[in-house]
């Protein structure tokens, strides 16, 4: 087609030739560039040349959009990059693979720690025990929701302040400052809540789409090292050898057989108060003799422990009451609700509690603790006592951690200590045998073997 000088009335009258999907008109004025106007009616600006021997055609865009003048300088500039070798495709892609480098770095730059931080507990939570995850949730919580368990609203987690920050505002004075008021009013949650902070900030700096955002020194400078609050083991939360045959009655008295046992069993197994708050009927093996503990270190796959006699029976014991079906007016009750009754998966179950186990057994051991006149002992305090009572039958320091579910603390038990259950289950039963004893409570080889034989019978079921 003859080339023609481009004026706009000239371009408003090109048209599509008859039984054409397109046709192309030619500048005279500016060497390659054109008009495409298509028969669907569209009409666009369009620069053509060649480059190492080959065609190659760009579109510059619609012809309503551009006017001509323009339309003719930025093929002006096609043209002086065809002239010194560029492609204009290869231009337009790197700056367009700059411009969204630009804008991704900009929207890195302006995420908030508090968006950050709920992808990062969502991508790691199937890593983590249930309490593990719980932590980084309740640490990180906003507050200002109805308490269960009480009058008001829940306090926002130490975490909750530094949500609105942007991850490059993240300084280690920031966090010094953070932790120094958050350490004045709630020292052991601001030194967990840093140790959950500590571990993100080093998962951030692995991921692509955060790496080198937050700066280096957020956790490591001198700062962030003095405010970090120095927690230390409660003085006396333990119970003595003496103190066994008074604990042991008080807690055996409390009317609810599922809070007795469950405070005998964190003293028996050394287990921490989720772990065995949260143990199914599934995770009770009584013919082999042991539980499977959600444990905190090894995550969701657990750890299994031995299940001593007198702890066996005691469970046992809460079986058979799980396993006792409501009377009629119960019965009828569910029906109301359009419920079925069905035994508790939960081996220490509570029907008021929102997730149907144990939930606060704090309450009747502190009154045990009271009517005994005991010295005051937390829950975690009765895993402390295993630790500590389980030197009195020389019980070997690497199988008390194994039980309780401690990392290995030396190269020999990281490596090369591989005990199998029996043998933790030799040197469990000791340790219960003695407090046992210690508690003026009889349980002698004929309770063993009627426990054992009822274990038997109920595994079989």
């Amino acid at each position: 087609m003859k080339k023609q000088s481009f004026t706009t009335a000239r371009v408003d009258s090109f048209a599509c030739e008859p039984g054409k999907q397109q046709s192309i008109y030619w500048d005279a004025k500016t060497a390659g560039f054109g008009l495409r106007v298509t028969a669907a009616g569209s009409r666009a600006y369009i620069f053509e040349s060649r480059l190492f021997g080959k065609t190659i055609r760009v579109t510059i865009g619609d012809a309503k959009a551009w006017e001509l003048g323009k339309a003719r300088t930025e093929a002006s500039r096609l043209r002086t990059l065809v002239d010194d070798g560029k492609d204009p495709r290869e231009v337009r892609a790197e700056l367009q693979v700059a411009h969204e480098a630009r804008r991704a770095e900009t929207r890195r730059q302006d995420v908030t720690f508090g968006e950050v931080w709920d992808e990062y507990v969502q991508a790691r939570k199937l890593f983590w025990s249930e309490r593990h995850h719980r932590d980084h949730l309740q640490h990180a919580d906003q507050g200002g929701l109805p308490k269960k368990r009480a009058k008001g609203l829940t306090r926002p987690g130490p975490l909750a302040v530094l949500r609105q920050f942007k991850l490059p505002e993240l300084t280690g004075e920031r966090i010094a400052e953070w932790l120094t008021l958050q350490a004045a009013d709630r020292p052991t949650m601001a030194a967990l809540s840093f140790r959950l902070l500590r571990s993100f900030i080093r998962w951030a700096a692995e991921t692509p789409a955060y790496r080198g955002i937050i700066p280096s020194d957020a956790y490591k400078s001198r700062d962030v090292k003095d405010a970090t609050p120095r927690v230390k083991a409660k003085e006396g939360d333990s119970l003595q050898r003496e103190q066994l045959n008074v604990w042991f009655a008080g807690v055996r008295e409390i009317a609810n057989p599922v809070i007795s046992a469950y405070l005998q069993g964190l003293l028996i197994t050394g287990a921490r108060r989720e772990e065995l708050a949260a143990l199914r009927w599934d995770d009770v093996d009584f013919r082999w003799r042991s539980l499977v503990l959600d444990d905190k270190v090894e995550g969701t796959g657990g750890r299994t422990v031995p299940l001593t006699p007198y702890l066996a029976s005691l469970l046992l014991n809460l079986k058979r009451l799980n396993e006792i079906p409501p009377n009629k007016r119960q019965v009828a009750r569910l029906a109301k609700k359009s419920e079925q009754w069905s035994p508790s998966p939960w081996v220490f179950a509570s029907k008021t509690a929102a997730d149907g186990k144990i939930a606060e057994p704090r309450i009747a051991h502190n009154q045990a603790l009271a009517a005994g006149g005991l010295p005051h002992v937390t829950l975690h305090g009765l895993r402390r006592s295993f630790g500590t009572l389980s030197e009195w039958v020389e019980c070997p320091v690497g199988v008390v951690a194994q039980i309780q579910g401690h990392k290995p603390s030396a190269i020999a038990e990281k490596h090369y200590r591989r005990r199998p259950i029996d043998l933790l289950r030799m040197w469990h039963d000791k340790i219960e045998a003695w407090m046992l004893a210690q508690a003026g409570i009889e349980f002698g080889p004929d309770q063993k073997s009627r426990a054992e034989a009822a274990g038997s019978f109920a595994s079989s079921q």
